[in-house]
């Protein structure tokens, strides 16, 4: 039998299996289930010298390396990536039960590389709790932040340390946090609402659905906290119904809350309520703006009103309402366990603290990555993201979401903060951030994120309705090899037009990704122009022939036609029609031997 004191002395060791996003596409439930059985079979949890217990984490931002799983013993912790289902048996056996480390699987030197230049606030906690336990949040100092401020602060004083700590909003339009606060807070109501913007809708981006997968309990406590400073009771999460981990682990934290007493009447035993309900959303993009995000939430169809009024004096249901996205929230509980000085030390003279981004494209490197405001631009890429792949040339990186801009290899020594992104033609925006290489049109990527915001439009306003769609249009002639010498200066015009008319956000910068091409890279816009594209990318400029010197006549390329355009005999050099020809590159994606050229 074993006593008390073989269990205080025992060796306890935990196994964490990555379930965010990433690591569940990889196999993260599979991974635990073999841990599990593993663990069971081999009987280490009866074992009287140690006790091993696997454990859920969220995302731990090296997506590129998931399955990620942490053999934490004691105060040692060693990470093992890759994860497969058949690994975890001998994982258990040499390294849980025999202490020795299989080494074959373990990280190697660029897994530390991409976190040595991160600083990590809010995903500190992710990847190390579990998002299921609201204990395990506590035991990280979670809801610490909440008992605080009801015990020891007043509303007036809680605004003033948001504006001491310089907190500006994350969902892209950089605001001060403590302004739109103090601005509902002095608005005269019986009622007032505080609502979490989780609508992320940006190709390319994941930052708030990690955050809420990872750590929803700090997403909670901020709003409790906002709540309490601008005088609201309830508390409204709109979030996209597609996220369903996001969802399901936001639903059981609010009930793990209620069940502490967290939410609820008189909170810590004082005079504060608070609830928080979860509005799924349907899937538009411009629900992200606060006045479309309110008529969603009011049952209305998501479309925006001109401001002012702003939301903070008059926004649901006609009462005042502060929306805050998820990543602002969850500094909240941050800040007012450390101070706001120490998050203030964080960052640049007006872009304090740190951003999460997530790093996507052509980088060796892609995930989750949180970076003190102000690191240049050149860091991330090749620092934390590795380089491009295949050691490719950078050609450009886009900012911001589709309606952010791109920014040119040649300004990488740009700080990423807001003044400066701005300064260069693009956004911080809510935090997407594409990487392109050499292969890469610039004039195709333009009319792809132009593609998603006109398909978003809600149609209200003639300048984003009407003005992106004839965008588009003149983007498609000119890829197609059909513009004409006048659609450039028609471009700049329109988009100029289209920005200051539209009557919100979505239209006022839908144009950015023209704009900011036509900046930098306007000698692509011209080759198109003249019938060529560059990077050949664009299918209609593009002419396919086979190399009669480097054609051993294989027939790969001509049982890969699916138009009948290749033709020759077994090995004689082939030929392609070209008015059969349907451009679709098979005969060069499958050549062995270099013969079939693409002009």
């Amino acid at each position: 039998m074993t006593t008390q004191k073989q269990k205080d002395n025992s060796r306890k060791i935990i196994v964490r299996v990555c379930i965010g996003t990433g690591g569940l596409a990889a196999g993260g439930k599979e991974v635990i289930a073999a841990f599990k059985k593993a663990i069971n079979d081999a009987c280490v949890d009866v074992d009287v010298d140690f006790t091993c217990h696997y454990q859920k984490v969220g995302c731990r931002g090296f997506c590129a390396r998931d399955v990620l799983v942490d053999v934490v013993d004691g105060d040692e912790s060693i990470t093992y990536q890759g994860m497969e289902p058949e690994m975890a048996r001998r994982i258990v056996e040499d390294h849980l039960i025999g202490g020795k480390p299989v080494r074959k699987w373990l990280i190697d030197d660029s897994y530390y590389a991409f976190y040595e230049k991160q600083q990590k606030i809010l995903l500190v906690d992710c990847g190390t709790i579990d998002p299921e336990d609201i204990d395990a949040y506590m035991k990280v100092g979670g809801y610490g932040g909440i008992q605080k401020v009801l015990k020891e602060m007043t509303p007036e004083d809680l605004i003033a340390e948001m504006k001491a700590s310089g907190l500006r909003g994350r969902g892209g339009a950089g605001f001060p946090t403590w302004l739109k606060w103090d601005l509902c807070k002095k608005s005269a109501s019986d009622k007032k609402y505080m609502v979490c913007n989780a609508d992320e809708g940006d190709p390319g981006a994941f930052m708030d659905r990690s955050l809420i997968e990872g750590n929803p309990h700090s997403i909670i406590e901020g709003m409790m906290i906002a709540g309490y400073a601008i005088g609201a009771s309830e508390g409204y999460v709109y979030i996209r119904a597609e996220y369903p981990a996001a969802v399901d682990r936001l639903k059981l934290a609010i009930e793990q809350a209620h069940q502490k007493g967290f939410l609820g009447e008189n909170i810590f035993g004082s005079n504060f309520s608070f609830t928080v309900k979860i509005k799924l959303g349907a899937g538009a993009f411009v629900c992200g703006e606060e006045t479309a995000l309110i008529a969603s939430i009011e049952g209305e169809r998501g479309m925006p009103r001109a401001k002012p009024p702003f939301p903070a004096q008059s926004g649901l249901w006609g009462k005042p309402t502060v929306i805050n996205n998820v990543e602002t929230l969850s500094n909240i509980p941050y800040i007012i366990r450390n101070g706001a000085q120490w998050f203030s030390s964080y960052g640049t003279e007006k872009s304090k603290g740190t951003k999460v981004f997530a790093l996507t494209g052509k980088v060796k490197n892609t995930g989750l990555i949180e970076v003190p405001m102000g690191i240049r631009l050149g860091e991330i890429i090749y620092d934390i993201g590795g380089g491009i792949i295949e050691d490719k040339k950078l050609k450009a990186v886009q900012t911001g979401g589709p309606s952010g801009g791109c920014i040119p290899a040649n300004l990488l020594d740009t700080p990423v903060d807001y003044e400066s992104l701005a300064k260069v033609g693009s956004i911080v925006g809510s935090g997407g951030m594409v990487v392109l290489d050499e292969d890469d049109c610039m004039v195709n990527v333009a009319k792809f994120f132009l593609e998603f915001t006109q398909a978003e439009s809600c149609g209200k306003c003639v300048p984003c309705r009407v003005g992106t769609k004839r965008l588009l249009e003149i983007m498609e002639r000119i890829t197609s090899g059909r513009g004409k010498e006048s659609d450039i200066p028609l471009l700049e015009r329109l988009s100029n037009d289209i920005k200051s008319a539209s009557l919100c956000g979505l239209g006022q910068t839908a144009p950015n990704p023209i704009l900011s091409t036509l900046k930098y890279f306007r000698e692509e816009y011209e080759a198109h122009l003249e019938g060529r594209c560059p990077a050949k990318v664009c299918k209609e400029l593009l002419t396919y022939t086979v190399l009669e010197e480097f054609c051993k006549g294989c027939g790969a390329c001509l049982r890969a036609c699916s138009v009948g355009a290749v033709s020759g005999e077994k090995k004689k050099p082939h030929v392609i029609d070209e008015s059969l020809c349907v451009k679709c590159g098979a005969c060069f994606d499958v050549c062995k031997f270099n013969a079939v050229a693409r002009d």
